[in-house]
Formats: C-alpha cells, structure tokens, sequence
C-alpha cells in the first residue's frame, strides 16, 4: 500500500464533515426604535422601574431585638440607662467569724478530799451532840434534861428552843456528812454553836478561853462551820455537781450571815445576858 497525495479539486467520497453548532441559523435581531431607546429623554421623566415587594412581619413574629452592641435606636432621642450593681456586689462579704468559749475545769488536787474530811468530823461531832439532847443516848440529857438545862441558863421559850435546838444540831450535823443542803446546814450548826459558846462564856465571870471551863472548843466548831459554809462541800458529796459547791459565791456568804444572825438573836431575844460580863 502507498500514500499517495490527495487531489484538491477532486472530491473525496469517503470524508463527511463533523457538525457544529455554528452551523445552526441565527436569529435576527430586530434594531429598536429611537423611542425604545432613548427612554431617558422622552419628557416624561421616569425611568421604568422594578417593583420589590416589601416585608411586613406578622403579628406572631417576635420582634427583633436591636444589636446592644452597635447602640443602635429607632427612638431620635433615647437615653440609655445603665441598671446600677447591687451594693453587696462592690465588695466581698465579711466572714462570719464564730467563738466559742470553753471551760476547763480547775485541778482542785486534794481539795475535795480534805473537805470531805472536814464535813465528817464536824458534822459528826454535831450529830453526836444533837441525839445526847434528842434522844438522850450515850448518857445524854435527853429532850427533858435540855430543856431545864436552858430553863436554869434564862432562856425563855425553853419548851420550844429544847426542840428547835436539838433538832437542827441533829439534822444540821447529819446534812454536814452527807454534803446536801451545805450552806443551810452549815448555818444552823452554826446559830447553836454561838449560843451554847455564850452559854458557857456566862456561866464563869470574866472572859474564859482555854478549856476545859473556857469557850476554845466551842471556838473551834464554830469557825469550822463557817469555813464549810464559805468553800462549799466540795465534789465528793451529795451536791457536788452543783455550782456553788465547788465555786460558792454571795449565795454561801449570805446563809453565813444569816447563821450568824439568827444565833445572836436567839441569845438576845431569849435570854437576854451579857456573855462576856457576869
């Protein structure tokens, strides 16, 4: 087979040309008119125009907030206002600070111990006392031997003071012992103690100390019942949850004075002598 050149002026049976789609018939375009053109100088002054359509929200659309940040305001004049920070939120709150005070209680070391001791000679020997006069054992006067005891001495009311006396020496010593009711107990050993120490101080002439005819005993047991009465009966005793009987105050110093009182008065009142002049 041999190439051989094509003949330009002879046709070729074999080639058809491709489609394009330039070769499809344009269309004619019409010239406008110089009306249609030159619509700006018509005289009437308007140009055509698109018509927009507006929007118009609904009644159930939310109304649209303007941006805070541009401050942006419908109104020509609105004021702004700023709310005002609450006053707690400028400065931090105090804090609340809680105190407590706490009692420790005092070492009293062999205190208690030793007014117990106290308490049980002196409220003993007071106790003894009063059954001889009450009941008349260990070879006591008895109730009967008492009284004209205080008859012979000038008491009036002799009936009466026998069993107020010996009463209140009993009840009064055996409270002692215990540790219940101190300070009452304590003064009414007291009151007895003073009249039986002006007892005996009337029945010598002049002022009469040491014993065995003088007032030391009598000295003795009446300073002792003052000294329970003002410390208190200490813990080892019936009352020695309370206050006032480890830290007694006027409470103690007041039914001191009252023992004090009540045993001078029943010598002044019932009897009436001058203890230290016969």
């Amino acid at each position: 087979m041999t190439d051989k050149p094509r003949d330009p002026e002879r046709s070729d049976t074999g080639y058809e040309p491709a489609s394009s789609p330039y070769d499809q018939p344009t269309e004619k375009l019409h010239p406008k008119t110089e009306d249609e053109l030159d619509f700006g100088r018509s005289g009437s002054g308007t140009y055509p125009t698109e018509q927009i359509p507006s929007f118009r929200p609904s009644q159930f659309d939310e109304p649209i907030a303007p941006d805070s940040r541009s401050g942006y305001s419908e109104q020509p004049t609105e004021v702004m206002k700023s709310t005002p920070a609450p006053a707690y939120a400028a400065a931090d709150p105090e804090p609340v600070v809680r105190t407590e005070t706490v009692e420790i209680p005092a070492r009293r070391g062999t205190t208690d111990l030793g007014l117990l001791l106290l308490r049980l000679v002196v409220g003993g020997i007071f106790l003894v006392h009063g059954l001889q006069k009450l009941v008349g054992i260990w070879n006591g006067p008895g109730l009967d031997g008492f009284r004209s005891l205080l008859e012979e001495s000038g008491y009036e009311q002799a009936n009466l003071l026998a069993i107020a006396g010996a009463v209140g020496e009993t009840a009064g010593g055996a409270l002692l012992i215990l540790g219940l009711a101190t300070p009452f107990a304590g003064a009414a050993v007291l009151s007895v103690i003073i009249n039986a120490w002006c007892f005996k101080q009337a029945a010598e002439p002049g002022l009469q100390f040491f014993a065995p005819s003088g007032v030391e005993y009598e000295t003795v047991l009446g300073i002792a019942a003052a000294a329970i009465i003002l410390t208190g009966p200490g813990k080892i005793a019936l009352d020695g949850r309370r206050g006032w009987a480890t830290r007694p105050r006027f409470g103690s110093f007041l039914a001191l004075v009252l023992g004090v009182a009540g045993g001078v008065c029943m010598w002044i009142f019932l009897n009436g002598a001058n203890p230290l002049v016969q």
